[in-house]
């Protein structure tokens, strides 16, 4: 098992658009962020690896940023995953207790239990994550450890990935010369980061929109509910960009950054803008409004989308939408956008909040963006879940090549 030297943790969130490495130190159970590095990210498209290559590229250049901050040398990380691949849903499990009384190994058997359920032989199991126990007829039981009973059951959220898309993020993360602690769902990571006690007891939707998906993800009564990729995010909004005003997708980025607006009505009409044209011809300028008009229905289909999601319902007849008390929240890069909290409260008719990380310490202004909530979960994750079973285990290497890297580490740390 991986052990984090004078309790260095980094989180490594793999993205369609930027690779962002987050260095971590833990100090009375506190993350203290020490270090970061962003990269684009070239060679994947929604998620998903296209291009070993590219990406090994790309995320060694982010890890190498990171540890030119934080001062370190990193050997391992914690992944987050996402893409059109992950699935999610609810098992139930159930078994006698041994000795009329609920033991950790009876936990680990109900869970166990719950997991044993047909998937197909492409995909893997990820996470197997308890939401509630019942002893006899009593439920809503987070801890069952020590209470008397017969039967045990448990209600369990199954997250699964493609085999091939966990395989290659492990494969890129080794070419570039990081064992993997983890693969962790990006939602759960970011829901670390951003999500506050108060919100996952009452109720939340999490919104996670990136460049290549939308990552929902809905908590009740401190557990996770429901998960769901949606397969368009920020790459869409430029792709549409791109196109309406002819320009390059580069250009069609950085205008997006500057000037995107989600509601075209709060644009000022006499407000202009240039925008660089394609093949070497002159600029144009061209009013801002047009990039919000262009901008809006995307947006507007992409959320509405989300909302349906919301509106279906569970296993036992509820709506999705029931749980969310306390609101929704928006992460990712695209959350940055101009009045999108605006536009999202009116198609979810639910207070909206846009969150960045928070209840970390160190440099916090570098991650202060919620382009950088997943990177910072996974780093809270990896804090909270050090020393757990790990479902993709490190890659073997050589004695001389481990004792390096460590003498190494400790050299640059000490």
């Amino acid at each position: 098992m991986a052990r984090h030297d004078n309790g260095l943790i980094v989180g490594l969130d793999i993205g369609t658009t930027k690779i962002c490495a987050v260095v971590g130190e833990v100090s009375d159970g506190r993350v203290e962020v020490v270090g970061m590095g962003v990269h684009p990210s070239v060679g994947l498209r929604k998620g998903v690896v296209i291009n070993i290559d590219s990406t090994v590229k790309s995320i060694r250049k982010a890890i190498d940023e990171a540890e030119m901050m934080a001062g370190c040398e990193v050997s391992s990380v914690y992944v987050g995953i996402a893409g059109s691949h992950i699935k999610g849903f609810n098992s139930h499990g159930l078994i006698p207790i041994k000795n009329e009384e609920v033991s950790h190994d009876d936990i680990a058997r109900v869970v166990e239990a719950a997991r044993a359920v047909p998937i197909p032989q492409d995909q893997k199991i990820i996470h197997v994550l308890p939401q509630e126990f019942i002893v006899d007829d009593h439920s809503g039981i987070q801890d069952p450890q020590g209470m008397t009973g017969v039967r045990l059951e448990a209600d369990v959220h199954i997250v699964t990935g493609a085999s091939t898309s966990i395989h290659n993020i492990v494969k890129c993360c080794n070419l570039a010369g990081l064992d993997v602690e983890n693969v962790v769902l990006e939602q759960l990571a970011s829901a670390d980061a951003v999500l506050t006690p108060e919100e996952l007891e009452l109720g939340v939707a999490l919104l996670d929109i990136g460049g290549g998906t939308s990552d929902l993800a809905i908590f009740f009564e401190g557990t996770i509910k429901h998960t769901y990729v949606l397969g368009l995010g920020g790459n869409n909004l430029t792709n549409d960009l791109s196109i309406g005003l002819r320009t390059p997708m580069k250009e069609a980025e950085r205008l997006k950054e500057l000037y995107g607006c989600a509601i075209s009505s709060m644009i000022d009409k006499d407000q202009a803008i240039e925008v660089p044209s394609v093949g070497g011809r002159n600029p144009r300028r061209l009013s801002q409004k047009v990039m919000g008009e262009i901008l809006e229905p995307r947006i507007e289909e992409m959320l509405t989308m989300i909302n349906q999601e919301m509106n279906e319902r569970a296993e036992n007849d509820m709506v999705y939408k029931e749980y969310v008390n306390a609101g929704v929240v928006l992460t990712g890069g695209t959350a940055l956008l101009a009045n999108i909290q605006d536009l999202a409260e009116q198609i979810f008719d639910l207070p909206v909040r846009v969150a960045i990380p928070a209840g970390i310490g160190g440099v916090t202004d570098i991650v202060d963006t919620p382009q950088c909530a997943t990177g910072v979960g996974l780093v809270i994750y990896g804090m909270r879940n050090r020393g757990k079973k790990m479902i993709i285990r490190r890659k073997k290497q050589a004695a001389g090549k481990l004792a390096s890297q460590v003498k190494g580490f400790f050299g640059k740390i000490f």
